[in-house]
């Protein structure tokens, strides 16, 4: 077996799982900056002082989010250039979102073996789903 990675994704964080023979799996986590609650400054009204001047907020939300997004996926792509081979799995349209990012790079959809949908795991079943994933391709 390769040098092998699973990936789990959602809007919070992303979580490499790296799989190597005869090695324990390690665990690293990656925070996401995304905010999906968040306030601006000034959004409670909806209307102006000079007449029937409407303002919305959500196409300023929506950039912002989209931003936060591209940057969350293009720091998980920058650790995937060691791996041999990876699989992302997880609950959210996230790793859809993540799955375009990668069909951006060539060299990287030649090592993506699949995508998942995953419900709520711990830490241990994440480790242990990976781990079944690449023994049972190898």
């Amino acid at each position: 077996m390769s040098k092998c990675a699973g990936i789990w994704i959602e809007t919070k964080n992303a979580m490499l799982i790296t799989v190597e023979k005869d090695k324990p799996a390690s665990v690293k986590t990656i925070e996401s900056t995304i905010e999906t609650r968040e306030r601006i400054q000034g959004e409670s009204k909806k209307f102006g002082r000079f007449g029937n001047q409407y303002l919305t907020f959500e196409k300023k939300r929506r950039n912002k989010r989209e931003e936060q997004t591209t940057l969350f996926i293009k720091t998980i792509i920058q650790e995937l250039d060691t791996f041999d081979k990876f699989v992302i799995f997880g609950p959210s349209k996230m790793k859809h979102k993540f799955e375009k990012e990668i069909f951006l790079i060539p060299n990287l959809v030649s090592k993506l073996e699949g995508i998942y949908n995953a419900d709520r795991l711990t830490k241990n079943q994440k480790v242990a789903w990976v781990n079944d994933y690449f023994k049972t391709i190898a």
